[in-house]
């Protein structure tokens, strides 16, 4: 499987929910070799999308001339599209954000009603791609955190995809949490073996992964130790 991993963390390789991410992927690979690609946004250089909606226009053509053209050509050639990130204010970080906003050029002007709901046409064929998201945060629990950056990932995304979110994500890069961060890897690992057999997670192996590792008040309390 070809795996495209846009991580959006401004610390790049040592953001927290990359060791979630990274572990996912080792599941994966237990199954069956991945090809996997690792882009970090912060990176990059994309333009802001400045709305002028020529991309959709002409087929696909950008006015800007930056990495998104190859990103957008990575993300067609892909099975799987992994959006990495920590919870910035409910949402995704910024580098990450201008590069969700720049994959306008897949979609055409046209749209048609989904559902409830309208959809842009595409003007590119992406239906075998897979999306998982990976999110963690630096609260001690789930409940009015993640539903904006889950509810916007499930708009973009409303077929074949997976969300992961896992509260107190700052101890995997913390050596001495490891008593706990370790077996949660573990579950992550095993999560992926099963995303890579199965094409999905067991839903309760994935409300465990995204439960707190230690009780929230602990937590709390240890963060504001060191507040």
């Amino acid at each position: 499987m070809k795996i495209l991993v846009l991580n959006g963390s401004p610390k790049i390789e040592k953001s927290d929910t990359l060791h979630i991410t990274r572990a996912f992927l080792e599941g994966m690979s237990e199954a069956a070799p991945q090809d996997v690609h690792i882009i970090h946004a912060v990176d990059l250089h994309v333009e802001y999308c400045s709305g002028c909606f020529a991309c959709m226009r002409n087929g696909g053509t950008c006015v800007h001339d930056d990495d998104m053209k190859d990103i957008l050509g990575e993300i067609l050639e892909s099975d799987l599209l992994v959006l990495s990130f920590p919870l910035y204010c409910y949402g995704m970080p910024a580098p990450l954000k201008a590069v969700i906003d720049r994959i306008l050029p897949l979609s055409s002007m046209a749209m048609r009603k989904v559902g409830d709901r309208y959809a842009h046409v595409g003007q590119a064929d992406f239906s075998r791609l897979r999306y998982l998201m990976i999110c963690g945060c630096g609260f001690p629990n789930s409940r009015r955190n993640f539903e904006p950056a889950v509810m916007q990932f499930e708009l973009m995304f409303p077929q074949r995809r997976t969300a992961i979110t896992v509260p107190e994500s700052p101890m995997f890069n913390a050596p001495e949490a490891a008593a706990v961060t370790e077996p949660r890897l573990a579950l992550v690992r095993k999560a992926g073996r099963q995303y890579a057999e199965t094409g999905g997670i067991d839903a309760g192996l994935l409300a465990e992964i995204c439960s707190p590792m230690i009780p929230e008040e602990q937590y709390a309390a240890i963060v504001n130790r060191g507040a």
